[in-house]
């Protein structure tokens, strides 16, 4: 069995909205300073695993800006 990471998610956040139409270096930029320790940058219909990775932020990036913003 795989163990557990032992990164978090901030608590301190708010809401992953709060990033959806920003600059995607600015939102990673953003993201880091709030405390995550992994901010990952996809394009629109990535097709990607379902694996929930805890302290994970997940932007879908169209033309620059993020369009979508989930965690794990």
């Amino acid at each position: 069995m795989t163990p557990k990471p032992t990164s978090h998610e901030p608590t301190d956040d708010g809401s992953p909205d709060s990033y959806v139409g920003l600059d995607a270096e600015r939102a990673e930029q953003l993201a880091r300073r709030r405390g995550w320790n992994v901010v990952r940058s996809l394009p629109p219909g990535s097709i990607i695993t379902m694996e929930y990775l805890e302290g994970r932020i997940n932007f879908e990036v169209d033309g620059g800006t993020v369009t979508r913003c989930w965690l794990g």
